[in-house]
């Protein structure tokens, strides 16, 4: 495989995936829009909110290389090349940055929803 064609991968993801590909794309768009509304509509990041989502990425982080290894079949004793151990951090960063958004988005609007007037960085 001489060329990088995108179209390969989106091949692979299918295959490891199946159905389940098309949740974790819809999932990653409506977090993605959620969040975005959110940030507009406050116009600001909340603090703490922003610590918890944080702390909730790492879980999500452990869960994506999980999730990766049970899909593989692989373990992590397998990870033998740079390239295994660079497509295992970017999944633990996927998974990590995908937990933030999803997680600040659903605090925010839970918290809309609850006490809309209070002020939580206090």
């Amino acid at each position: 495989m001489k060329d990088l064609n995108p179209i390969v991968f989106w091949a692979v993801f299918q295959e490891m995936l199946g159905p389940w590909l098309w949740v974790v794309i819809a999932a990653s768009v409506v977090a993605t829009i959620a969040f975005v509304w959110v940030v507009i509509r406050e116009g600001r990041l909340s603090s703490r909110r922003l610590v918890w989502s944080e702390v909730a990425g790492l879980a999500g982080g452990v869960a994506a290389l999980l999730i990766m290894m049970a899909v593989t079949n692989s373990r992590f004793a397998d990870l033998g090349g740079p390239i295994d151990w660079l497509l295992a951090v970017s999944i633990f960063a996927l998974g990590f940055v995908g937990s933030i958004v999803g997680v600040y988005a659903f605090l925010s609007v839970f918290a809309m929803t609850r006490a809309p007037a209070k002020s939580e960085d206090g």
